[in-house]
């Protein structure tokens, strides 16, 4: 049986498709037109960042990343093992090497702990994931990089809209990457953000971003003509995608109130399970504010989780499981040096259930939940 509540539903109404129209309608279809220029603007304005590139994926921005800090061959980037491939794909393009590190049991988050353990002299940077929309311990990693010398790169693909300390996530470390896939809280189909508040990165970034050229001068009339001066790629995207985004960028406060009211829907109906040691629900510590991007619960055994994942779908609901670490993985066991366990990402991968949260189930968020509970209930006593 198909779910009848899917995994996941974009939100997208008549404002996203009058926003595509408008840009058809004109004169400029390329990347770094004039929409795209305001929702940078406004993405600087929102976040309180100095300098917001808009890219054509998170990847795209991680890969930014590790050109404007030199990543190069013999490098070590220490970096979750429980996170989507691109942010190994980054380092790993550059010919440096994925160090996996563990997370810890209730954000999911990479443990700063294990990370300080793994330094060495090769490190280059750490790659930060804020996973489901909620912070990492920030505050750890950027004394950690103050002692060692490291960059901090916080990959906020989930965390657009969620906050460290009142600080938005991908303003904190030296660059932060953020994605408008159509998964995400805020979304263009495919898409993302480069952002810094380095006025040194951002202009290698400017430069990477338009293919190694100075065109970004010239369409400021900084320089009468362009030419090619630095290494990089094509990452700019048309004015099409960055008119999806405006549209939604103006709706990210109901996209949130409505993404709360579902989360907490889940929250309150799994309490009893999670009381009587069915369920671990995920935990937001004092210091973060998420952006309620996933739901999740973790259950006793990897079987358990198979039969909640199956009773759920034939019930209608269309839950999932989330990355298979990327330490275990065929090429991740290829491109690591280190190839130790990492005892809490393998316990929690194997054991975790995410449930759908979007705008559109915010009217009937207690029944979904109560359905979800009952049938979560079932299988785990």
């Amino acid at each position: 049986m198909s779910a009848s509540i899917p995994f996941n539903r974009p939100c997208v109404d008549q404002r996203e498709i009058e926003a595509v129209a408008r840009v058809l309608r004109g004169d400029t279809l390329r990347g770094n037109g004039p929409v795209g220029r305001r929702v940078e603007e406004s993405l600087r304005q929102w976040l309180g960042v100095a300098h917001a590139y808009l890219t054509t994926s998170c990847t795209h921005a991680l890969e930014m990343a590790m050109l404007v800090l030199g990543v190069k061959p013999g490098d070590e980037v220490i970096m979750p093992s429980f996170t989507f491939v691109s942010t190994a794909n980054a380092v790993v393009l550059r010919g440096a090497c994925p160090v996996f590190a563990d997370i810890t049991g209730d954000t999911l988050n990479i443990d700063p702990v294990d990370v300080e353990r793994r330094v060495t002299p090769r490190t280059k940077a750490v790659i930060v994931v804020h996973y489901a929309g909620v912070a990492c311990d920030m505050e750890a990693f950027t004394d950690l990089a103050r002692g060692r010398g490291l960059a901090i790169v916080e990959d906020a693909a989930q965390g657009i809209d969620a906050r460290h300390a009142g600080r938005p996530l991908g303003t904190i470390g030296q660059i932060g990457c953020l994605s408008f896939h159509d998964t995400k809280n805020i979304m263009c189909g495919e898409g993302g953000a480069f952002l810094t508040n380095d006025p040194a990165a951002a202009r290698k970034a400017e430069l990477i971003r338009e293919k190694g050229t100075n065109r970004a001068d010239f369409l400021r009339g900084e320089v009468d003509r362009y030419t090619w001066v630095s290494e990089g790629s094509s990452y700019v995207p048309s004015e099409i995608l960055a008119a999806v985004l405006e549209a939604q960028i103006a709706k990210r406060a109901e996209i949130k109130a409505k993404r709360r009211i579902v989360w907490e829907a889940y929250a309150r109906g799994l309490e009893p399970l999670a009381t009587r040691g069915q369920v671990v629900r995920p935990v937001v510590p004092p210091y973060a504010e998420p952006n309620y991007h996933i739901f999740f619960f973790r259950v006793r055994t990897p079987a358990v989780r198979d039969r909640v994942l199956a009773a759920l779908t034939a019930g209608g609901i269309g839950a999932a499981s989330h990355f298979v670490p990327l330490h275990s993985s065929p090429f991740g066991r290829r491109v690591a040096d280190r190839s130790d366990r990492l005892p809490v990402t393998e316990e929690c991968s194997s054991t975790l259930v995410r449930l759908p949260v979007y705008p559109d189930l915010a009217g009937d968020a207690d029944g979904i939940a109560a359905r979800t509970a009952e049938i979560v209930d079932a299988v785990t006593r």
